[in-house]
């Protein structure tokens, strides 16, 4: 069998260019070598691009994207996964792994991805959204502070003090001209991870409890600095974990999602989860969220991009093999 051509997008400018290039480079190295042929097509944090480490022009990248067989966008943030860059490969007609320019576009936009779950009976978190200008108004502290449109918990801040409100509002707006402050929920943080496989199923992982260590929350250093720890599966009963693995499977299909989706639910000692955020396209390290809970579900990372990239080609895994 022939291999297949795979173009590993990563990079963008957005503040998350680091941690997408440590998706794609995980990413490369989990593809097996026998069945596909890489080419690793980066952009720089200023919108340069570059070819399997050689400057390119954009017509040249392009170029490359259209000749593959399939594209993998691992794009975080701002620029890439908030559906420009999906809308780019539906132009040159490319087939992509993951999710279209709508689910792309509606999952990044926190103020929209609370619309559309809570249009399909799912509870999300409220909160209130501020525009530059807006008139600022009494909260009840504690509060999240974060940016409407970014990832990665860029810019996000917890208050507890009222002089500190302005402050945190100000690092959001550094990151997005929208921002979003929302109550504190009390609960347990738990991410469900959602596959759509070749044959048209869609299945949802074992669920994954986040423990902080510390006092802190699940910010940026958290995230990447081995500030928490996974525990995979949750301890939770089976009818909690069978709830929390159906709403992310509403969450999924609410939002025309295709290919993947993590959800990210708190879990308050009484009452229906709330979904906190959704995530359209996931880190994709081997530390990550996202292919840990599927390993952990006896699906290992090679196999789960065999996955991602035959759904994307319309293919039954076995063509694959």
């Amino acid at each position: 069998m022939s291999s297949i051509d795979i173009g590993v997008l990563s990079g963008g400018r957005s503040g998350e260019h680091e941690v997408s290039r440590n998706s794609a480079r995980s990413i490369i190295a989990h593809l097996d070598p026998v069945r596909y042929t890489v080419t690793d097509v980066v952009i720089g944090r200023d919108g340069g691009w570059s070819v399997d480490g050689v400057p390119a022009t954009f017509g040249q990248a392009l170029g490359v994207l259209a000749a593959q067989t399939v594209v993998l966008p691992a794009l975080h943030g701002p620029y890439g996964e908030d559906g420009t860059v999906q809308a780019m490969l539906e132009h040159l007609g490319v087939t992509y792994v993951g999710n279209g320019v709508l689910a792309s576009a509606a999952g990044m936009d926190k103020e929209f991805t609370k619309k559309l779950l809570a249009a399909d009976g799912l509870r999300v978190a409220p909160g209130v959204v501020l525009r530059r200008g807006s008139v600022l108004e009494e909260f009840r502290l504690p509060v999240f502070v974060k940016p409407a449109r970014a990832g990665s918990s860029l810019g996000v801040s917890r208050v507890t003090r009222a002089e500190d409100l302005v402050t945190a509002i100000d690092l959001a707006f550094a990151s997005d001209d929208k921002v979003l402050v929302e109550p504190e929920i009390s609960g347990r943080e738990i991410d469900v991870a959602v596959l759509e496989f070749p044959d048209g199923r869609i299945e949802a992982g074992p669920p994954l409890e986040i423990r902080v260590t510390g006092d802190g929350f699940f910010d940026y250093s958290a995230k990447y600095a081995a500030g928490a720890t996974f525990d995979i599966p949750a301890r939770l009963d089976a009818a909690t974990t069978a709830l929390l693995q159906d709403q992310a499977i509403r969450a999924f299909r609410a939002l025309d999602c295709r290919g993947l989706l993590r959800v990210d639910f708190f879990l308050p000692p009484t009452g229906e989860p709330v979904v906190n955020e959704v995530n359209t396209f996931p880190g994709f390290t081997a530390a990550s969220q996202f292919p840990q809970i599927w390993a952990t579900a006896g699906i290992p990372f090679p196999n789960l991009l065999d996955i991602l990239i035959a759904t994307a080609l319309g293919a039954s895994r076995d063509s694959l093999v």
